[in-house]
C-alpha cells in the first residue's frame, strides 16, 4: 500500500481485534472467510464461516455508528445474513449491509459485450438476482446494449439462454483453474465499483446488482440476502427496481437461486440474531 503512493491513504491500522479495525470507519469490507477444502461440502463451509460474522458483526455495531458493509468473503449472501442479524440488532439499519454481487455484474457485462462487440461500457441495466453461486441468474432479458434490449443486439437468444448464463455462474470456476487461485484483482475492483455505484446517483433508466435484504419484491421470500437490482440515490439510500417484466424461464431460474438460499439460511438459522 505503502508503494502504491496513494494520495488518499492517510494510515494503516494492522490489528486482530474487530473493534480496533471497525473503529469509527464508514465502510467496511469484510473478504475473510475460510476457503472450502478438499471434500467440504458447501454446508461445512457455511457452518465453518458463520461464527467469523457474527462476532464482525456485533463488533461493528460497537465501532461505528455510520457505516455501510460490503461482504466478500464467501458465501457472502449468507455470511451477509449473518452479520446484518447482529448488527441491525445492535443498531445498524439493515439496509447498510450488502453482499457482492457486482463481479458477477461485471463479468456478465463483459460477456455481452464481447458477443456483441462493443466496449463494456455500452452495457447497461445488468441485473444479477439471487446467490453470489453456480445458481446465479445473470439477466440478459432486461440488459440492453448501447440503449437497445441485448435480445435485438445478440440474435442468437440460444446463446443467451446457455452458454452465456453458464459462463458466468461458473466463471469463478474457471478462474480458479486457469490460475489456482480464486479472483483477486477483478474481485476487489468490483468491491470499488459497488462502493462508488452506492455513493452515487444511479444514471437514470439504469441500475446495478447487489446481494441486499428481501422486502418480498418479486416474491422472494423475505429475510434472505438475495442479489436484486438496485437503484441508489447518493445519499445512502436505495431502492429495488421494482418495473422490471420477467419470463416464465426468467422466474424459473430465480426461484432455482432463492431456494439455494433458503436452503443455506436453515443451515446457520441458529447464527442469527
Amino acid at each position: 500500500l505503502d508503494d502504491c503512493a496513494f494520495p488518499l491513504l492517510d494510515d494503516i491500522v494492522i490489528t486482530d481485534q474487530a473493534e480496533v479495525a471497525f473503529d469509527g470507519i464508514n465502510w467496511g469490507l469484510l473478504i475473510g472467510s475460510k476457503p472450502r477444502g478438499p471434500g467440504m461440502e458447501r454446508g461445512d463451509l457455511i457452518r465453518e464461516n458463520g461464527p467469523i460474522f457474527v462476532g464482525q458483526g456485533q463488533a461493528l455495531a460497537r465501532a461505528a455508528a455510520d457505516v455501510r458493509v460490503l461482504v466478500v468473503g464467501n458465501p457472502a449472501n449468507t455470511n451477509g445474513l449473518i452479520a446484518m442479524s447482529h448488527g441491525q440488532k445492535a443498531g445498524i439499519p439493515r439496509d447498510r449491509f450488502y453482499a457482492m454481487t457486482r463481479l458477477d455484474q461485471n463479468r456478465a457485462q463483459a460477456q455481452l459485450a464481447q458477443k456483441a462487440g462493443v466496449k463494456v461500457s455500452a452495457v447497461t441495466n445488468m441485473a444479477i438476482w439471487g446467490n453470489h453461486s453456480a445458481t446465479q441468474y445473470p439477466d440478459a432479458e432486461n440488459a440492453r446494449i448501447e440503449g437497445r434490449p441485448a435480445h435485438d443486439v445478440i440474435g442468437h437468444h440460444a446463446w443467451l439462454r446457455e452458454e452465456f448464463i453458464q459462463i458466468v455462474q461458473q466463471r469463478g470456476a474457471a478462474v480458479i483453474d486457469a490460475r489456482g487461485l480464486s479472483s483477486a484483482a477483478s474481485a476487489a475492483n468490483a468491491a470499488l465499483d459497488h462502493i462508488v455505484s452506492v455513493e452515487s446517483a444511479t444514471p437514470a433508466g439504469d441500475f446495478f446488482s447487489a446481494g441486499v435484504y428481501s422486502d418480498g419484491s418479486y416474491g422472494i421470500d423475505e429475510g434472505l440476502m438475495f442479489s436484486f437490482p438496485i437503484r441508489s440515490d447518493g445519499q445512502g439510500g436505495w431502492e429495488i427496481v421494482q418495473d422490471l417484466e420477467l419470463s416464465d424461464f426468467a422466474r424459473a431460474k430465480i426461484k432455482a437461486t432463492e431456494d439455494e438460499l433458503k436452503e443455506e439460511r436453515a443451515v446457520i438459522a441458529d447464527l442469527l440474531g
